[in-house]
C-alpha cells in the first residue's frame, strides 16, 4: 500500500464507514413528527442493553459488598428484598436512557396514565403486602418460630415471604397471613421478646369452700406438671365472687405456649382429681325463683268437649 492510498482510506473511514454505522444505528421505527416524534432505533436498543448490563454488574458488586459479613439467614432475606430494588433500578435506568436519547417520556407517561391508575388500584393491597414484607424482613419484627395470634387463630410461623407469612396452627393447618395485617391490624406475638409466656387456668368452687385449701390444691396440681416452669413460680389469684361460685385463677409459666392447650388440659384433669379427693365442689349455675302471693294463681277447668256431645 502506497502513501497515496492512505488519505483515501482515512477518507473512507471518516465518511463512508461511520456513515454506514450511523445509518445502521438510526435504523428502526419512527413515530410522529417534530418534538413529539418517537424513534425506536437500533442505537437506542443497544444503549439500553449496555446500560442494563452495566447496572446489573454494579448491583452485583453492591450485593456482594453488603452481604459478605451477613449470616446466611439475613443474607437470604437481603437478597429477596434486593430483587425488588433491582427491578426499580432497571426501570429508572430505562427511563434515563430513553430520556437521554431525546425521547420525551412525558408523552408515554401521559398516554398510559389511566392504565397506571387502574393497575395501581388493582394492585393496592399487593403493594401494601410487599412493603410490609420488606419492613418485616428489615426490622426483624417477626421471625421464623414466633407464635402469633391473628383473628383468634394461633399459629407458629415457619415461612416469611414478601407478600405472605405462613404459620402452622395447633390443629396442623396452614394459616396464610397477608403481610399488611402486621401493619394495619392488632397482632399478638407471644414470643416477640422471649420464649416464656404466662398462661392461666380458671376454676370456680362452691360458696363455703375452704379458700386456703383450694389455693393449696391448685398449686399442687401444677407442682409436677410437665411443661410448667419452676421459676417464675406458679401463683393463685382469688379473682371474684361469682354468681354461683368463688372464682380462682391459677397462673403458671411455660416455654411451650404453642402447646399450652395440652398442658392446661392435663392441669384440669389433676384439679378435678384433687377436688374429688378433698371434697371441693365445682358448682352448677344457680338461680333463685321467687313467687309473690299478691296475685294467686287461678286454675280454670275447661269443660270436656266429648261429654257435652
Amino acid at each position: 500500500m502506497s502513501l497515496q492510498d492512505e488519505p483515501i482510506i482515512e477518507e473512507f473511514i471518516k465518511e463512508d464507514l461511520w456513515e454506514r454505522i450511523r445509518e445502521i444505528l438510526n435504523y428502526g421505527l419512527h413515530f410522529g413528527e417534530g418534538e413529539k416524534s418517537i424513534h425506536i432505533t437500533v442505537g437506542l436498543l443497544l444503549a439500553l442493553a449496555v446500560a442494563l448490563l452495566a447496572a446489573n454488574f454494579i448491583m452485583g458488586l453492591l450485593r456482594k459488598l453488603f452481604t459478605r459479613k451477613m449470616e446466611r439467614e439475613d443474607e437470604l432475606k437481603f437478597i429477596t428484598v434486593f430483587k425488588y430494588i433491582k427491578y426499580l433500578i432497571y426501570v429508572a435506568v430505562v427511563i434515563i436512557t430513553v430520556s437521554a436519547a431525546g425521547i420525551d417520556i412525558t408523552i408515554l407517561i401521559t398516554a398510559s396514565a389511566a392504565l397506571f391508575v387502574g393497575i395501581g388500584l388493582a394492585l393496592q393491597e399487593l403493594i401494601q403486602d410487599i412493603i410490609a414484607g420488606i419492613l418485616i424482613l428489615v426490622d426483624k419484627s417477626l421471625r421464623v418460630g414466633d407464635i402469633v395470634e391473628v383473628d383468634g387463630k394461633v399459629g407458629k410461623v415457619f415461612e416469611i415471604k414478601l407478600r405472605t407469612t405462613r404459620a402452622m396452627t395447633r390443629d396442623d393447618k396452614i394459616l396464610v397471613i397477608p403481610n399488611h395485617k402486621f401493619i394495619s391490624d392488632v397482632i399478638y406475638n407471644y414470643t416477640q421478646n422471649h420464649r416464656t409466656t404466662r398462661e392461666t387456668v380458671r376454676v370456680g368452687v362452691a360458696y363455703g369452700s375452704d379458700v386456703e385449701l383450694v389455693t393449696k390444691l391448685l398449686l399442687e396440681a401444677v407442682e409436677e406438671q410437665r411443661g410448667v416452669l419452676k421459676s417464675p413460680k406458679p401463683n393463685v389469684i382469688f379473682e371474684d365472687f361469682g354468681d354461683s361460685a368463688l372464682m380462682f385463677a391459677l397462673n403458671f409459666f411455660t416455654n411451650d405456649s404453642f402447646g399450652d392447650p395440652r398442658i392446661k388440659s392435663a392441669i384440669r384433669y389433676k384439679i378435678d382429681a384433687l377436688f374429688r379427693e378433698n371434697r371441693v365442689t365445682i358448682p352448677f349455675p344457680q338461680r333463685d325463683v321467687h313467687f309473690y302471693p299478691h296475685n294467686p294463681l287461678q286454675i280454670i277447668q275447661e269443660p270436656d268437649s266429648d261429654k257435652s256431645e
